[in-house]
């Protein structure tokens, strides 16, 4: 059982190291401490205070738990290696290869880096110039995240859409909630290019598409970026589109401005103006903290005015014709596989990326 023995010590080692990095045992008290927040009754008396903190515990929790639980498997598989029954030594094999399974797709937590990764994400997709063509491949981005969210156990809510004239969106803002799910999403920040076949024009000829993907990390928390009143210029109109009743008879539609940067945010989705206000602060806190981290900004006063993604900053090719190949621009990571990529498979390339920010 020696080889065994040598496999376990290292995968409890691995196991414990990792913990160790990605400080598991600090975020175990931060949940212990919310979690007595969320036991005392007065906490419930702001109900959207509570609700933030739950949303914080929850995030928490599905960090840990896979840890702690891996760490109690290895550490039973250690006590059952320790007992030298050789009659063991196959369900042993199992329960290792198994264990050193789970580690493997556990360890690429230690990928994410940037301090906002555990967070929830905003994704906001935007057409290009090219009107029809260009608003249905926006729509086609839009689904490909919600087909991936689908498929990686990430809860989605579009917050708010605007759609084409004839097919396709014009804009999408999508809020994306599970664990590292911006840590995940941040590869996505970019243009992301279609060449086609166009089944918008009678001769069919070859179309090149853009959308443009911007994606924020979701701040829940007013405390987190503080926004100061006399920076902020709120204006309310009528929302337009489709939607019909109150949504388009009343001033419910609200845009913000953020004065120093000129950054602004305009949400129209609710009926509620309290509610599209409510929104449109949580994106803007959010684009807020992502242009700190990209101009490493120590406070918003050092902000510079611009964009968090701008239209210069081609990440990925998608050719439909004359061949099929989704290509990465800044990673070089490739996909024939079409089909599968718009319809969700895109992990290899959210991975490649964060692996090339690690070398």
């Amino acid at each position: 059982m020696q080889p065994l023995d040598k496999k376990i010590q290292e995968l409890m080692s691995g196991v414990e190291s990792s913990m160790d990095q990605l400080d598991i045992s600090a975020k175990t008290i931060q949940l212990d401490e919310i979690e007595n927040q969320l036991a005392k009754p007065e906490v419930w008396n702001d109900a959207q205070h509570a609700q933030d903190i739950s949303k914080k515990a929850a995030a928490l929790r599905d960090i840990t738990d896979p840890w702690q639980q891996l760490a109690q498997k290895t550490k039973e598989i250690d006590e059952l290696s320790k007992m030298g029954d050789e009659s063991l030594v196959g369900e042993l094999e199992a329960l290792v290869a198994d264990a050193s399974s789970e580690f493997a797709r556990l360890k690429k937590q230690l990928l994410f880096s940037d301090p906002y990764d555990t967070y929830n994400a905003i994704v906001r997709i935007s057409a290009g110039v090219g009107g029809t063509d260009a608003q249905d491949w926006a729509e086609m981005c839009e689904r490909m995240y919600l087909r991936w969210a689908e498929k990686s156990n990430i809860n989605t809510q579009i917050i708010d859409r605007s759609t084409g004239e004839e097919a396709g969106i014009k804009t999408s803002v999508i809020e994306m909630e599970g664990p590292y799910a911006y840590g995940k999403l941040r590869s996505e920040n970019g243009v992301h290019r279609l060449v086609r076949l166009s089944p918008f024009n009678s001769d069919n000829l070859r179309q090149t598409s853009f959308a443009l993907v911007e994606v924020l990390p979701a701040i829940d928390t007013p405390d987190d970026v503080v926004l100061e009143e006399k920076d902020l210029k709120i204006d309310v109109y009528r929302a337009g589109g489709h939607g019909g009743q109150s949504v388009n008879t009343t001033d419910s539609a609200v845009r913000i401005t953020h004065i120093p940067t000129g950054t602004v945010v305009a949400i129209q989705n609710e009926r509620s103006q309290l509610q599209n206000k409510e929104t449109a602060l949580k994106v803007l806190r959010s684009r807020l903290a992502q242009m700190q981290l990209e101009q490493h900004a120590e406070t918003l006063a050092d902000l510079q005015a611009g964009e968090s993604a701008s239209w210069g900053n081609q990440i990925r090719n998608y050719v439909l014709h004359p061949y099929q190949l989704v290509k990465d621009t800044r990673t070089k990571h490739e996909s024939k596989d079409t089909q599968g990529v718009l319809d969700g498979k895109i992990d290899e390339f959210m991975t490649s990326y964060l692996e090339s920010l690690a070398k």
